[in-house]
């Protein structure tokens, strides 16, 4: 009986390779291991955060069953040295976002986020669960209540359900920076900024001035903050 010799690995500088990474950023938007100083794994997340259902065609998504495999990919290979998660979502499933964000918040390397466009809704959880958080001064942030889709059974129970979703959302949020729970659930319950909808809307410098965001910053800071980590072996 004949054993199967094993394929090797294609070279890291092999045209095999490099189609292999491009094609990988341009079907799934991912960048495995930067080539820079370090290898950071950049990971985005835009559009509508999907959860356990699926998101019209129409919408541009970030499958949490996808990103999911990928954090583990981050903690357990030892050739990344650090995780920059790159944010423009309007939010979308509650359950998902704050299972990315827990996720984003265990990884035992240096981590940053970068909120550019916007952070909305559940996006803050994960605006705010690496170790250092960056946003640029033109995007926006909207903080509002919990919101659902659909029928809703009109009892005591499904309110209760509701306030305890939100009250996870906050402790996350204010475990995870330098803004207080109770700060955050009066932004969360203004009335008198959104005409539709009570919450607030924040803008770069405003979510810095809350300690919502760590800092203004674009992507050259997020990476040097990196690097700086990594370099100090932290």
């Amino acid at each position: 009986m004949q054993s199967k010799t094993p394929k090797a690995k294609p070279n890291a500088d092999s045209p095999a390779q490099k189609r292999l990474e491009h094609d990988l950023i341009t079907d799934s938007g991912i960048v495995a291991a930067t080539k820079g100083r370090y290898a950071i794994h950049c990971l985005t997340v835009i559009g509508t955060i999907e959860g356990h259902n699926l998101a019209p065609d129409s919408q541009k998504t970030t499958k949490y069953e996808h990103v999911i495999p990928q954090l583990v990919d981050i903690e357990e290979d030892p050739e990344i040295k650090g995780l920059l998660v790159i944010l423009n979502t309007v939010g979308g499933d509650v359950e998902a976002g704050l299972a990315l964000a827990e996720l984003i918040a265990g990884v035992n390397k240096p981590s940053a986020t970068l909120v550019l466009g916007g952070g909305h809704s559940i996006g803050i959880p994960l605006a705010v669960s690496a170790r250092r958080s960056f946003i640029v001064p033109t995007a926006t942030m909207t903080v509002h209540p919990v919101r659902h889709s659909g029928m809703v059974l009109g009892v005591p129970q499904t309110l209760r359900y509701f306030e305890q979703m939100q009250e996870r959302i906050v402790g996350f949020v204010a475990g995870h920076s330098h803004i207080s729970a109770a700060r955050f659930t009066t932004l969360m319950h203004n009335t008198g900024e959104l005409v539709m909808d009570m919450g607030t809307v924040l803008g770069g410098e405003q979510a810095v001035a809350e300690g919502l965001i760590d800092a203004i910053g674009g992507l050259s800071d997020a990476l040097n903050y990196l690097y700086g980590e990594i370099g100090q072996g932290r």
